[in-house]
């Protein structure tokens, strides 16, 4: 992977803010052609630098008024690439990590209410092979969401 050079991490600075920004309105800021923004946009694009695209949506809106992180632990944690695919199949999981500490993997998803969270955790989190605990933190409110800072040395 290439390294950024201050021009990359301005730019990614502006669209970090503001994904929805006209790259004419970039390139102004930045003082460069709209071309030499598209052109290191797209590099970093192909070089997954910047993942993803597209809008967030309240999970709330939907109807999902509960967010959830679950620690799941394993039988053994090479059934860690057994699991995953199983719990692809559960719309509501919207995140997976294989972790250290306590739990195999911390899972984080969206339920409708408590009866909806219930019917995945005992209907089918618990029912996958290999998955001989959990352990359930309901997120209350969440205070902070933002991306990792750009070091601009």
């Amino acid at each position: 992977m290439e390294k950024l050079d201050t021009l990359d991490k301005k730019i990614l600075d502006i669209i970090m803010t503001n994904a929805r920004i006209p790259s004419k309105d970039v390139a102004q800021e930045c003082g460069v052609s709209r071309a030499a923004v598209h052109q290191r946009i797209q590099r970093m694009i192909d070089q997954n630098i910047i993942t993803g695209s597209g809008y967030h949506v309240n999970p709330k809106a939907l109807g999902y008024s509960t967010c959830t992180y679950i620690g799941v632990n394993l039988e053994r944690g090479a059934m860690y690439r057994t699991v995953v695919p199983e719990l692809e199949k559960i719309p509501e999981v919207v995140e997976c990590h294989f972790t250290t500490g306590p739990y195999t993997m911390l899972l984080k998803l969206y339920a409708k209410d408590n009866e909806h969270l219930m019917d995945l955790l005992n209907g089918k989190i618990q029912m996958i092979r290999g998955v001989t605990g959990t352990e359930t933190l309901i997120s209350l409110d969440h205070s902070i969401v933002r991306e990792i800072p750009i070091d601009n040395d």
